[in-house]
């Protein structure tokens, strides 16, 4: 007996069941397969086939998409870790983990529940996003997209995937249609996957900004955001009990200047609420200078400003209703305000 020889080696058979039918050459070594007979398992005709370099499938046929995407994951940590991923159905969460592989792209959009992705047994390759240094290539079902710096994975189907608007970018990237981005976008909003500032910081990080057909797509995104914040935002009034507020305004001074557009204001309180929708785009410092300009003028006039992101009317409405509850009942606390003309907008 050598150091290589495993003290206690599994059967062949007994690594065949539906959670281990694909092992890569060193996890198969451990269980003490032989080359020889892994070369023999594989030939023309046989019990097995390779996958990918150094992956293998214990079965004959085609794959599934189960084993496309473990064997992809296979591919790009078998030199790091000879050990198998977590297997679907080993607890299905979404509690962050930090692989050194993670499924990216349409493949893990897939995952992820969206309707506008195709199915994984139509994809042709699988995004598997890795660590820039990995001396890695793309090959058969796996295309390899090099990172700087690794996202936080979700854990989907017990696999590492990539959160939603890393994985938008990673699908955008490769898109050329429109149409497809477009979809993409907007259901990655309007089906609540995530808002769209992060989609935004996403594509700008990916240099994606450039290319007229994805511009257009983040334009209808960030309107589609708008609407749906705005919903949230009457709905917040309407459940909580708020007092009514007008909605979409201009302030002005008597006779004077512009004060700037607000999407509430309770006049008799002299409280202004406005939807921080800021897309960080190459222009969000220039954007926030004139929101706190506006802050400031505003409170400089006795009045008292709130600003709401669309996260937060989505994740905590009731703490959001609070905020503007607090506001309102502090008024009578305050100096009266300014007298200012509010007009439509």
């Amino acid at each position: 007996m050598n150091h290589n020889t495993p003290l206690s080696p599994r059967p062949v058979h007994q690594l065949s069941d539906v959670r281990r039918r694909v092992l890569t050459v060193a996890q198969l070594r451990a269980h003490g397969v032989p080359p020889a007979e892994i070369n023999e398992q594989c030939r023309a005709g046989g019990s097995w086939q390779q996958l990918l370099p150094g992956v293998y499938l214990l079965h004959p046929g085609p794959p599934t998409s189960e084993e496309r995407l473990n064997a992809v994951l296979l591919y790009a940590t078998r030199e790091r870790n000879a050990g198998v991923p977590p297997q679907p159905g080993a607890g299905e969460s979404h509690r962050p983990v930090h692989p050194e592989a993670v499924i990216t792209g349409l493949a893990a959009l897939t995952l992820h529940g969206f309707a506008a992705t195709p199915p994984l047994t139509s994809l042709d390759t699988i995004d598997v996003l890795v660590p820039r240094l990995r001396r890695l290539r793309s090959t058969g079902c796996a295309r390899i997209v090099r990172t700087s710096a690794m996202p936080t994975a979700q854990e989907v189907t017990g696999l590492p995937v990539a959160p939603v608007p890393r994985a938008l970018a990673d699908a955008v990237a490769e898109l050329s249609d429109a149409g497809a981005v477009r979809r993409l976008l907007t259901e990655a909003v309007r089906g609540g996957h995530c808002e769209p500032a992060a989609v935004v910081r996403e594509l700008t990080q990916a240099k994606l900004l450039t290319r007229p057909h994805v511009v257009d797509a983040v334009d209808s995104l960030l309107a589609e955001g708008r609407a749906i914040a705005e919903d949230r935002l009457f709905a917040m009034v309407r459940e909580y009990g708020l007092p009514d507020p007008v909605w979409n305004i201009d302030l002005r001074l008597p006779g004077g200047p512009h004060l700037g557009g607000l999407d509430a204001y309770w006049p008799e309180h002299a409280v202004a609420l406005e939807l921080d929708t800021r897309a960080p785009r190459q222009d969000e410092d220039a954007l926030w200078s004139e929101y706190a300009r506006k802050r400031e003028h505003l409170e400089r006039l006795g009045i008292t400003v709130v600003y709401i992101t669309p996260k937060k009317l989505r994740d905590s409405l009731d703490q959001q209703a609070a905020v503007v509850r607090t506001a309102l009942m502090a008024s009578v606390d305050r100096d009266p305000a300014a007298y200012v003309v509010v007009l439509p907008r």
